[in-house]
């Protein structure tokens, strides 16, 4: 494929999990979508899982002439994993993910990669958006409590329907559940995010709730990001700062004990207090170290780790600018 096909060409990756809608109806929909705005495309469907009649299903849409590449996966590893190995399968410059249900309208995918003209990941907003008060209720918590910790704001993180460049997906690599966190992975490597609304397609209804370890999960997941934010190289400032923290508390409560047994002649036998501030001073001497640890672990490996890029380059030839573009 030449460099210019390449970076016209805009390659669709499709995870397909134990959620998805009728998959010839759907790839019918998103083909004429991008069609439509006049995008040539391929289609890397990732089955994550074994999935014999989603299986049979596209190979009957490939055996037709539709440009499609059908991986499965030999057990269940995660939506994250399924979009990394369509990744090193696809070809194009430009990367769309879209989820193997209905959740925009189809018409509006074009301007996803549209937006890429100045932007390195495009997520969408689903609006007008239907749903119960609890699911907007849900959502706005997860969102502010996510913009609390990163200082970043999104509206609608759980949408599948997202558009990246390559180079995006070269330097970041996302595992368990972190596709949902893309924008944020990428915003803090230096690459432009954008939000663009979008319709919701009228299909977008899921029934039920989520189950309560569903919630545990996000909310771990947000502790995750928050730490991989703003400590990945920096441990000690988290871990020191708790530590620091805790041996403050327990000290504090061992200094009031002393006194109080020196000069009001209280007995230290029978005080829980004093076992809790031991601990406590414990922890904190523990948390320290742990995260001096990971400081001697970050200084080892510092000069592996790259959590930064280089935007533009003034009086020298990039890659970009041998392939014939510039950011400048």
């Amino acid at each position: 494929m030449t460099t210019v096909a390449r970076r016209d060409l805009v390659s669709v990756i499709i995870p397909v999990g134990s959620r998805h809608s009728d998959i010839g109806a759907l790839h019918a929909d998103y083909r004429a979508g991008l069609a439509a705005a006049g995008h040539a495309c391929e289609f890397v469907y990732v089955l994550d899982g074994p999935n014999p009649a989603i299986a049979d299903q596209l190979r009957g849409l490939s055996a037709t002439g539709e440009p499609i590449t059908v991986l499965s996966l030999g057990r269940r590893f995660g939506e994250a994993t399924a979009l990394m190995v369509g990744f090193e399968r696809c070809a194009g410059d430009r990367i769309l993910t879209l989820p193997a249900y209905a959740q925009v309208d189809a018409r509006d995918i074009g301007t996803l990669v549209d937006a890429l003209d100045d932007s390195d990941v495009v997520v969408s907003h689903r609006t007008p958006r239907a749903g119960s008060w609890f699911e907007r209720l849900r959502r706005t918590a997860f969102h502010n409590l996510l913009a609390f910790n990163t200082g970043l704001r999104f509206n609608d993180l759980g949408c599948g329907a997202r558009a990246v460049r390559r180079r995006v997906l070269e330097e970041i690599q996302i595992y368990g559940d972190q596709h949902r966190f893309l924008a944020v992975l990428a915003d803090r490597h230096g690459f432009h995010v954008r939000e663009v609304p979008v319709r919701q397609s009228p299909l977008d209804r899921r029934a039920g709730v989520y189950r309560p370890r569903e919630y545990a999960r996000g909310f771990i997941d947000i502790f995750t990001v928050f730490f991989l934010v703003r400590f990945t190289k920096k441990p000690l400032r988290f871990f020191g700062m708790m530590g620091v923290s805790t041996f403050v508390v327990g000290a504090l409560i061992v200094l009031w004990l002393v006194a109080d047994r020196l000069f009001f002649g209280h007995s230290l036998a029978t005080r829980p207090a004093l076992l809790l501030a031991s601990l406590l001073v414990v922890l904190g001497f523990q948390l320290f170290a742990l995260g001096l640890l990971g400081e001697l672990m970050i200084f080892t490996h510092a000069g592996q780790i790259k959590d930064y890029r280089v935007e533009t380059i003034v009086g020298g030839e990039s890659d970009d600018q041998q392939d014939g573009t510039s950011h400048l």
